[in-house]
């Protein structure tokens, strides 16, 4: 769901990733029988490839417009050093488009009220880390879910009294953030009452209260806590064991055409590796890219 370096999880696909090896025999190949083997399984493969292109359904250039917030790593955000869009839902999405052709437009948007109007038919789809639930699923229709991902506890690195949710639980002096509308705030709600719960619009409003002691700990998901360590590792930890698990997906307005093509999509980037690719990219040790970066103090 929502909003150091980031040691992101990258056993977090859910979809399965193929690899087909090829092989051959014989006794002794000369370098010239060699090379016509390797030449010929090359052909078959590419053409095997494009066979299985040929197959993905064909939106014949479609536009289709995706809702991003633009501010929230490592899925959407604006890189730092060009000014320009990036993250792991647009390469994934471009890579979409460009197996089913269609033409992605991207439009940023707030994350609250985002599911509503991709319900209403504002936008056609949305991606931005959205966690699939029964009552969101009553209004608006998922693609496969691509990720998995825990829900953990923020809190401060010089705090011993926080080392789990029952400890705030048990302690009625403490106070939960998180941001309103989130799986998040329901998962703390099925912990604490209203009262000592404070929502915020967005997740770096949060973390700033949690830094500033207004609040006693931050519930959030695992992927964009590790966002918000960055420079903040000498102040922030996360801690706990995972509250929840979820899955993420795309969303659409309900009884979309977009939900088929786009699964079929998805697997075909599973199985020729892209997907693997790209969450290392975006998941592991060499993205850097902080919420320090992107939200640097004045």
């Amino acid at each position: 769901m929502k909003m150091q370096r980031l040691f992101w999880l990258i056993g977090l696909i859910l979809l399965a990733f193929t690899v087909v090896a090829c092989g051959g025999g014989g006794d002794e190949p000369t370098a010239e029988d060699t090379s016509s083997d390797a030449a010929e399984e090359t052909t078959t493969e590419d053409e095997a490839m494009e066979e299985e292109a040929s197959d993905l359904p064909d939106l014949e250039g479609r536009e289709i417009t995706i809702a991003v917030e633009n501010a929230y790593l490592p899925f959407n955000y604006i890189d730092p050093t060009t000014g320009e869009p990036a993250g792991w839902d647009y390469d994934v999405w471009n890579e979409i488009c460009g197996l089913i052709n269609c033409t992605p437009v991207f439009v940023e948007a707030g994350w609250e009220g985002m599911i509503q109007a991709v319900a209403d038919g504002q936008y056609d789809a949305a991606a931005d880390g959205i966690t699939i639930t029964d009552e969101r699923a009553e209004i608006v229709d998922f693609s496969a879910g691509y990720i998995n991902i825990e829900q953990r506890l923020l809190v401060r690195l010089d705090d011993d009294r926080i080392t789990s949710i029952d400890d705030i639980v048990n302690d009625t002096e403490l106070v939960l953030g998180t941001q309103t509308g989130t799986t998040n705030y329901e998962t703390a709600l099925q912990y604490l009452s209203e009262d000592r719960i404070q929502a915020f619009e967005q997740f770096p409003f949060a973390v700033q209260a949690l830094i500033a002691g207004d609040i006693d700990a931050v519930i959030i998901d695992e992927i964009s806590g590790q966002g918000y360590l960055g420079e903040n590792a000498d102040q922030l930890q996360l801690v706990g064991p995972s509250m929840s698990s979820d899955q993420l997906g795309f969303i659409y307005p309900k009884g979309s055409d977009l939900v088929e093509p786009v699964n079929a999509a998805l697997g075909e980037l599973a199985q020729n590796g892209f997907l693997e690719e790209v969450n290392l990219q975006y998941f592991g040790p060499n993205f850097t890219i902080t919420y320090d970066d992107l939200f640097p103090e004045e």
